[in-house]
């Protein structure tokens, strides 16, 4: 029996997330979410190539390399750099708030609504890792693969560049503006946005460049919500020199450094 692509990536999620809830109830961290985001995304493309028809298709296998080398890194370094830490203070925020409640309000807040956007972002995964395209690999192909490269370079660099600098205890309550922090203040998020982008160029590829609301919802909460936005009105007044740093260096895009 051929089962659709979209229910199985959508059980997929929803299992996912439920695991990682019962999980922070027993740790008492709902932080643990962010540690399993890249992961979700692995178990996707695998739960769909599965139980899709057939073999899977070059493009296919393309895509889903790219999906486990980016989604594996990125839940390895986010687990390493949380380790020991405790609960991250956002999610700690929550739970004072919340009270007693937390422990079901944190599935629908956190979990649920976390698994509802993984559904979503994986649109291209789901349609090249369940479609049946015939069509052969093509510059388009090549094209993303080469976005996602970049990406996967800026968003690896900028997290092994800045954990080497904060390892030092010197350099502790300093600005790190080097390496390929010197182009843009935020590596890793460009880096993440682009990876999607390249994605979504294999996908299109296929015959489904409908699902161009992937990357453009990840680029969008990247840069408005959860990452750039966040983090500029966290540190433009706590961190010393960060004003200066917002003057020369581009917040998004790798540029060269403004004159000031």
């Amino acid at each position: 029996m051929m089962l659709d692509p979209w229910l199985v990536a959508g059980l997929a999620v929803a299992v996912f997330v439920t695991a990682l809830w019962i999980a922070s109830l027993v740790l008492r961290d709902s932080s643990i979410v962010d540690s399993f985001w890249g992961l979700g995304f692995v178990a996707v493309a695998a739960s769909v190539a599965a139980t899709a028809p057939g073999g899977l298709a070059p493009r296919a296998w393309l895509l889903g390399g790219l999906v486990a080398v980016w989604g594996l890194r990125l839940s390895h370094y986010i687990f390493w750099r949380n380790k020991g830490k405790g609960e991250d203070y956002r999610y700690r925020q929550w739970r004072d708030a919340a009270g007693a409640a937390w422990w079901w309000r944190s599935y629908f807040k956190v979990f649920l609504l976390q698994g509802a956007i993984m559904w979503i972002v994986a649109a291209p995964v789901v349609a090249v890792m369940g479609g049946s395209s015939p069509r052969p690999l093509s510059g388009i192909d090549a094209l993303g693969a080469a976005i996602w490269l970049v990406g996967f370079f800026f968003e690896a660099a900028g997290d092994w560049q800045l954990a080497r600098f904060k390892a030092d205890p010197a350099n502790k309550g300093r600005l790190f503006t080097g390496g390929v922090w010197r182009y843009t203040r935020h590596p890793n998020y460009f880096g993440d946005a682009s990876v999607w982008w390249g994605h979504y160029l294999v996908a299109a590829a296929s015959g489904a460049w409908w699902t161009i609301f992937s990357p453009a919802l990840m680029t969008f909460l990247l840069v408005r919500v959860s990452g750039v936005a966040m983090l500029e009105s966290a540190l433009r007044d706590s961190k010393p020199g960060y004003r200066e740093y917002i003057a020369s260096t581009s917040a998004f895009f790798p540029l060269p450094p403004r004159r000031r």
